[in-house]
Parts: C-alpha cells; structure tokens; sequence
C-alpha cells in the first residue's frame, strides 16, 4: 500500500552509456545494482525511507538479478544480514535512518567491525541533522571511528554519488571493513543525470547458490581471545588499506584554486552549499569552479594523513568547514598537523557554528570571519551587508506582524485515527486525574503538542513500556504508555511487553493499530491488512483493519490477560475503557487496541474507487459534517477537544454575537471525529452530518426537488 515507484523502477534497468536522469536516492539504487550487490535489506526512516521502498517495490528487478530483497524488522535485524559478509565474498547493502538507527543497530555493528568482511558491505543512512532534523542530534562520524568503519559522505552529483557507492565496496573489501554511506537530504533528493554501465548479476546470488557453508575459522569471530587481534588489525592493516585506496583512487578531490596561499577542507555532502557561499564573496561560479583550493572530503573516516599534510603545507591559512558538533575532523587535522610540525594557521569552529545545519548563510558568515583575519585585502562588506540585509528583512517581517506567528509544529493528517483517542485521553483524565504518559516515537507523537500535549518522555522507538517502568512504581496512579503498531513490532514486544508481563507489571499499554508503519510513509508491517479485503467506505477503515488479528495473537500468545480492542473513532467507547484501564481491579499488564485504518491510506484507495464509479456514471455518497452556525454557541471546546484542521473559525453571521462561530472547511474526510467528540464531552449540539450524492438515482431527483419546491413555499417573501 505504499506509493508506488513504478515507473522510477524502470530507469533502474538502463544499461552501458544510456543516461539515467533523477533524484538521489534512485541513483544510489542503481548504484546498488551496478556494484553486484548479493542482498539488500534495512528498515525505513527520513530522509532515506523511499530507498527500502523502491528496493521492496523493485523486487521482480532484484529477482532477475538474483539479488535477495530483506524488509527487516528494525536496524538491529539489518545490520545482523551484513554477517553473510563476514566468511563469504558477497556484497550486502542495508539502510536506515541516521543516528538513531545506527544507535539500534550498534550491537550488530560491533560484532561486525571485530572480524571484519570479505564480501564489500555499505551501510546507506539517512544523515538527518540541523534545525529541520526530526531525531536527536548527533552524528554517525562516532560511530564510524569508534567502531573502525569507513565513512563516505560524497559531494552531492549523481555521478558522483554512484561512483562512491561502487568505490565503497571496493574499498571495503581492500580494507576488510563495513564502509558507512551518509546521505543528507539534499543528497536524497537531488536531481541530476549520469552515464549508466549494466546491471552486474553476483557471482553468489539466489540464482547461484553456494553448495557448502565455509570452514570453520575461530578468527572470524568476534570472541574472545580473537578479539584483540582484531583491533590489531585495524589500525594494523585495515586502516592502512583503506589509506592507500583512497589516495590511488583519486576519492577526494583537490578543486584547485588561483588563491594558492589559503586552503578549505569540507565535508563531501557540504560541497554544493559551500559553492554557493563562496559565490557571495565572488570566489565562485555557478558551474562549481572555486578561486580557494579546496580539499573536497569524500570520505571523512579515515583520513589520510599525508593527503592532509600535502594540501596544508605551504599555505597561510586553512578553514575546516565540518557541519555538527563535537568537531571530529578538525581535532583529527590539528594533531596530525602538529605532529608533523606543520603550523599553517587552523580555523574551523572558532569562526563558525559549533552545531546546526551549515546553511548558504551560515557558511556565508563563517567565511566573512576567516576572510577577514586571514585576507584582508578582500572585500567582505557586500557579503557582510547582504546577511545584514537578509536579518533586517525578517526584523521587518516580524514587526508588520501585530503578535509574532506561532510555531507551526508537524501535526496529525486530518482524519487521522489517532486525533480521536487523544480526544479519548483528554476526557478520561477528567475523571481519573493527570496521567503520567509514556509517548513514543511516530505519528501518535503529535499528541504531544497542543491541544492535546500528551506525553512526558519519549525515549525511543517501541520504547514507551519500557520507560514507563522506572516511573509507575512510584506513581500512586496508573502509568499509561502509548505504541504504534510499527513500534510494537520493531522492538516494543520484547522492550516492553515481554518485560512487563515477566516482572508482573501492572501497567496500561494503548497500541494504534493501523496497520503500517505510518510515520515514514506508511509501509506495510506484518499486521498490515490483506489488500484483497472488502472494506466499506462508511465504516472509516475499520473492517479493513481487522481484517489481520496477528496484534491481538501475539500478545494473548505472550500471555496478555487483559485486552480490549476498541474502533479509535469511537471516542465515548474509548474513554470508558481507558477509565477502566487506569482503575480496574485487574493486576498486571492492560492493553488498549486502538483499531482504525491510517487516512492517509484508506485515501489512497478511496479516492481511485469513487472516480472510477464516477467515470462510469454510478452513484456516489460522499458524507460531509457541518456546524449549524445558529446552534454554535461560540466557545470552541470542539476545537480544543480535536485540533482537526478543517474544523475552524469564521465571523458569526449574527450582527448581535461578537464570537465567531466553528465551521467545518473543504478537505473534511468525513471521519465524524467532531460529532463524536460533541457527544462524548456533552457540547453544544451544532454538528451535523450530511450526505452528498453524485450521480443520484432518479427517484432521489424526484424526492429533491419536491422537497426543494416545499422549502421554498414555506419560506417568507
């Protein structure tokens, strides 16, 4: 049920010389394709979820190869396929989303790194970092020197970014180690074209399978006493390969420039930002030719001491342009640089930012600084007065406003069957009192904000019940933790369930069930519903759902006592059992099903369904909620009770009554969620629900107009 890549599947079978034009994440695919990868596999997340996507959707592709096609059930099953690498000469590639995936995966990549691989191996992550990032802040740069991987981070061109994909398993099988692809979204997403080669089968494939497992061999594993004998080997052997392969590849690129006396070193994955900061000073072209010679670093993990030396040596000063924080690559410069007794003048963090995102405009002010000190014969002050310019803009901006604008944090879709059990939520705490409440991670995390603000710790995804633990015991009222069914599945079952059921936690555990994995575009999950079911366009995607029960198996199979599966739009429903969640008389683990469709979802299919019936002239009703703004009685508790963005405001029609009055917009879905809330919490009773009919049958024309004539004669003059 995913949006289909179909047609950006077929680019993938482009052969040698044909051009292949379009965004990132495809390129990396084909990239994928073109190195003779064996297997593929990993678990979805922002800003590389569409690559699991297009790697699933693309099966029928894969399968000609004999590529083997794994949607793994978190980061930590991903990173544990890599261990075919280990003893065999095949190529694995797995991806996941940034840091917080590398975090889940981390176990799987120590043990990977101890013995290192035969068989090249390529980790793509999605690097979400800066202000507009959607997880914690840190880097995968840890991870990459703490566990001895190779990290890529290539200049955002297509060709480029291919030619480091098969670059990177080269190089992992010269080195023995795992090579880390990192992605930012502007990476992801960037257009492009390159020049194509042929698909490769691999020599070990699903079509060529091997007879025999390998020989026994004690070194290969990550155990004890072998184990040192592999850090050995790092910084031994592999670190030193890796150096070497690098260097004779050409990977980074020395831009020069007519500036010979200063220096730029900078992240691959910053290249096109620094171009443009550089052209506001006038030191570059639209077309990437610099004026500063620049070491442009492809791969940031490992340096090349050497490459690093040759480049500073002889220069007056040298900027390091590292986005994120604390700065690995520059402390890393500066000591190989002093141990060489090379004392070209270092500047990095002390004249830009040590966190966030390195904008045109950050970069831009940093340069201003270095510039400054290190060529003063430039003149800086157009560059220093167009950031002045750009801040007094916004100052403007923000004083034409009469009040500053309020933050406009992500939200829930509308119709979305989450929004009413928050709804749910609100109204049981009126009677059983604040709650403590465990918030996870995805779509449900919306509850967090207003109105709903619901949530005091989120610490990981599918960890809710797990951090309710160390709080419920001294909580003289019932915790309640809230999963999505992707979290359940990716670890919340053995984090959370299996722990409160073997500690006999008494504890309130409320999944949504709506059958994906929503949050990062909605991918399908082992509960996800049979597409061939029947559904009903009135029921809001309830009957679709239950239409795969493997929530409600595992966890009575796990031995869950208490459980109650509840239809999410059902508000008063909901509340009651929440009620008698928080206060049974029941000892042990509770769990809440909240069981209704993602919108999103039961859109894309509804919306195909009703213009197909359209097309062919059959009758169509559509159900449309209003507000009788006579009835309305101004207060907007409706409103603060479900935060739908088409229930809204609009000025009262009643000269006499200075509040304006709720009114429903277009883009209702027709949920019902403000009915129900309105009979749930006992306000106004202004709401109603119309149906709209297309394509009527004859006697319903009829019945319109009689009705239509009766209204008119009885209304005044």
């Amino acid at each position: 049920m995913e949006v289909s890549f179909a047609s950006e599947i077929e680019s993938l079978r482009l052969g040698q010389g044909e051009v292949f034009h379009g965004e990132g994440i495809l390129a990396i695919t084909k990239a994928l394709l073109q190195s003779g990868v064996a297997y593929v596999g990993g678990y979805q997340g922002a800003p590389v979820s569409h690559l699991m996507d297009v790697l699933v959707q693309a099966k029928g592709l894969m399968a000609e190869l004999g590529v083997h096609v794994e949607a793994c059930s978190n980061e930590a099953s991903a990173g544990a396929m890599l261990g075919a690498s280990i003893h065999y000469p095949i190529r694995g590639a797995v991806t996941w989303k940034s840091i917080v995936g590398t975090n889940v995966a981390a176990d799987a990549l120590s043990n990977l790194c101890s013995p290192g691989v035969k068989g090249g191996v390529l980790i793509v992550v999605g690097e979400d970092y800066g202000e507009g990032a959607s997880v914690i802040q840190e880097r995968t740069h840890a991870y990459a020197l703490k566990s001895g991987t190779l990290l890529l981070d290539p200049r955002p061109d297509l060709a480029q970014m291919v030619n480091m994909v098969e670059h990177g398993f080269a190089m992992s099988e010269a080195s023995n180690m795992p090579a880390i692809m990192e992605l930012r979204i502007r990476a992801c997403h960037v257009r492009g074209s390159f020049e194509a080669r042929d698909n490769r089968a691999p020599a070990i494939s699903t079509k060529a399978l091997m007879d025999d497992p390998a020989g026994f061999d004690y070194g290969r594993l990550a155990h004890a006493p072998a184990l040192f004998q592999h850090e050995k080997l790092k910084y031994e052997e592999r670190i030193p390969a890796a150096r070497r392969y690098i260097v004779e590849h050409g990977l980074n690129e020395l831009r020069p420039g007519k500036r010979d006396g200063l220096g730029l070193i900078v992240q691959g994955g910053l290249y096109n930002t620094l171009v443009r900061a550089l052209q506001q000073f006038g030191l570059a072209d639209a077309f990437g030719e610099l004026d500063v010679p620049t070491l442009v670093l492809n791969v940031t993990s490992p340096l090349v001491p050497d490459q690093i030396a040759g480049f500073c040596q002889g220069k007056e000063a040298v900027l390091v342009l590292e986005e994120g924080q604390p700065e690995y690559i520059e402390q890393e410069i500066a000591t190989l640089l002093r141990r060489r007794d090379i004392q070209t003048p270092l500047a990095g963090k002390d004249v830009l930012p040590m966190g966030g995102e390195y904008t045109v405009e950050v970069m831009a002010a940093g340069l201003a600084k270095w510039l400054a000190k290190v060529a003063p014969q430039l003149d800086t002050q157009p560059v220093q007065d167009w950031l002045a310019g750009n801040q007094q803009r916004r100052s403007n901006a923000a004083k034409a406003l009469p009040e500053p604008l309020p933050m406009r944090p992500p939200g829930f879709c509308i119709g979305c069957p989450e929004r009413p059990v928050f709804s749910a939520i609100k109204l049981a705490q009126q009677t059983v009192g604040p709650v403590h409440i465990s918030a996870d991670i995805g779509c449900h995390s919306f509850g967090t904000f207003e109105p709903f603000n619901t949530g005091h710790t989120i610490l990981g995804f599918g960890m809710s019940l797990a951090s309710r633990a160390g709080v419920s015991p001294h909580m003289n009222r019932r915790v309640l933790a809230i999963m999505g069914d992707g979290g359940l599945w990716h670890n919340g079952i053995v984090t959370g369930v299996q722990a409160a059921l073997f500690n006999g936690d008494d504890a309130v555990l409320l999944i949504f069930k709506n059958g994906y994995t929503s949050a990062t575009g909605t991918q399908d999950i082992i509960s996800t519903p049979d597409e061939d079911a029947k559904f009903n366009a009135e029921d809001k995607g309830r009957s679709l759902v239950h239409t795969n029960q493997t929530i409600e198996n595992a966890l009575q199979g796990l031995g869950v006592k208490w459980m109650r599966v509840v239809h999410s739009y059902e508000v008063s429903k909901m509340r009651d059992t929440l009620e008698d969640a928080l206060t049974s008389d029941f000892k042990g683990l509770k769990v809440i099903v909240a069981e209704g469709e993602c919108q999103l979802e039961r859109q894309r299919r509804l919306k195909p369904w009703i213009a197909n019936l359209l097309k062919k002239g059959e009758r169509v009703v559509r159900v449309k909620y209003g507000v009788d703004e006579d009835v309305c009685n101004g207060d907007h508790a409706c409103i603060r009770l479900s935060a739908c963005p088409t229930l809204t405001l609009k000025d009262n029609p009643d000269p006499l009554k200075v509040d304006p009055v709720a009114t429903v917009i277009d883009g209702c879905v027709g949920c019902g969620l403000c009915g129900e809330n309105a009979h749930a919490a006992t306000l106004c009773p202004s709401f109603y629900r119309s149906e709209v009919i297309q394509n009527p049958k004859w006697h319903e024309r009829l019945l319109h107009s009689v009705r239509g004539a009766i209204v008119r004669a009885l209304q005044p003059a």
